[in-house]
């Protein structure tokens, strides 16, 4: 078998969003799920003009936010050189390559290697992420090196992306996040500084079932008290797909937040 056809055949072109966006990503390791999907429909810009995605992967959640605000630009900071270029390619692929750009940085990085990006403190309106979230000192971890560094991280990984986010955002700007559901007190402990009005979201399975994931809103500045929105339920009793779910995950519908 050439070379070619082996490179080719390491990854899998797959559609999402009912269509509306097709992903290059590698066969194995680290696959694009309902996480990035929901994180992009629950990420209200709130007029921004620049979004910028942290971890971002092979650009699903930030490609579907450029997919769906008209205008927004996107920046799509990425550790991992070769995700990093399966990211440009998927922007170009969609059509969006004018309007999102890659950062190869680790979010870690020292605040000069953001401003050598162009990207600055107090820039933004709107930030998302999905930080790797398994504790390897408390939970089993995948030996794939990639599964591994999108999904593992220390009991320091959140505080420290949250404080990137809050680094990169102008005052009043919004910070949008998924984690584990039986990590909410890590959530609102790393938003304790610099973040207020936070909003919460539980994501169920299914009716009968504890939450698995949340999402999480909550803007630099603020000293609004914490609430917790409706909860959002991915399949019915019948392991059928509800129909507000299929409207995100399929129609590309945003999942609204309260007033």
């Amino acid at each position: 078998m050439s070379s070619d056809r082996m490179k080719v055949e390491e990854f899998t072109e797959d559609a999402v969003l009912g269509g509306r966006l097709v992903l290059r990503q590698p066969r194995t390791g680290h696959r694009v799920g309902h996480d990035a999907i929901l994180l992009a429909a629950a990420t209200a810009t709130g007029g921004a003009g620049h979004a910028i995605e942290l971890g971002a992967g092979v650009g699903a959640a930030g490609l579907a936010l450029a997919q769906r605000v008209a205008g927004l630009s996107v920046t799509l900071v990425e550790i991992d050189p070769s995700l990093a270029e399966l990211a440009k390619h998927n922007a170009v692929r969609n059509g969006l390559g004018t309007r999102v750009r890659i950062s190869l940085l680790d979010v870690t990085a020292a605040d000069g290697a953001f401003a050598s990006e162009g990207l600055q403190s107090g820039s933004v309106g709107c930030v998302l992420m999905n930080p790797p979230f398994n504790d390897p000192a408390r939970q089993n971890v995948s030996p794939d090196p990639r599964r591994r560094l999108a999904h593992a991280g220390s009991s320091e990984t959140l505080s420290i992306w949250v404080r990137r986010a809050a680094w990169l955002l102008a005052p009043s700007g919004i910070v949008t996040l998924i984690w584990r559901a039986d990590g909410l007190a890590e959530v609102l402990a790393a938003l304790g500084t610099g973040f207020g009005g936070s909003v919460v979201r539980p994501i169920y399975p299914r009716p009968d079932a504890a939450a698995i994931r949340i999402l999480v809103r909550a803007v630099k500045g603020s000293r609004a008290p914490l609430s917790v929105a409706g909860g959002l339920t991915l399949n019915d009793a019948n392991a059928r797909p509800t129909a507000e779910a299929e409207a995100i995950l399929r129609g590309g519908e945003s999942l609204r937040w309260p007033d």
